[in-house]
């Protein structure tokens, strides 16, 4: 038990340093500036693959990177573009996690077509995250599988059961902790109205 307490806190504060002390505390002030170039793309992709989605959206750099899903399949952030986006960052021995859980797949079930929620799983090893999934019925939208916490450190997350919420253009309009997912629908709900 004292591994499992151990191993995130490590890697915690390995997020913490990398990506320096700094929060809003959840003001919704938080701004795209923050986010790093991808690490994860391919730095030699063409402007065509690299700059527009699937629909020929334009992609902002917020969502020009890469991963994958617990389930193993590659995943591609620019599939996220022109909708508002719901990225929520999880670990899945986070109580506040599993409380967050129905209110965000009813998000995404109710926002389906509208807006996009992509769950960002660390702290922990993909056989828990998949088994977080599977337990707390969040199966319904993707979640990516960020044991080296690439995208955390991408959108300067340092702990987990964090929402980083996008517009359309891919600009951060909040990043918080909402206990329980509370005020996460009325969030997205102004984003799609």
């Amino acid at each position: 038990m004292r591994a499992r307490t151990l191993v995130p806190a490590v890697l915690a504060a390995a997020l913490f340093a990398a990506t320096g002390c700094g929060s809003d505390g959840g003001t919704g002030s938080g701004d795209a500036a923050k986010v790093a170039p991808s690490t994860t793309a391919s730095a030699d992709q063409d402007s065509d693959t690299s700059s527009q989605g699937g629909s020929g959206t334009q992609v902002p750099e917020a969502l020009r990177f890469t991963g994958t899903t617990v389930d193993g399949k590659p995943f591609d952030a620019k599939t996220l573009a022109g909708k508002p986006v719901v990225l929520w960052f999880w670990a899945p021995w986070c109580p506040k996690c599993r409380a967050q859980a129905a209110e965000t797949a009813d998000v995404a079930a109710d926002y389906q077509g509208k807006a996009n929620v992509l769950g960002v799983a660390g702290l922990d090893k993909n056989a828990a995250m998949t088994d977080f999934v599977s337990q707390t019925g969040t199966g319904s939208f993707p979640h990516l599988s960020d044991e080296e916490g690439e995208v955390w450190k991408r959108f300067g997350v340092t702990e987990q059961s964090r929402y980083v919420i996008l517009d359309r253009d891919g600009k951060t309009v909040y990043e918080g902790v909402l206990p329980a997912g509370e005020g996460l629908a009325e969030k997205v709900a102004g984003l799609t109205g």
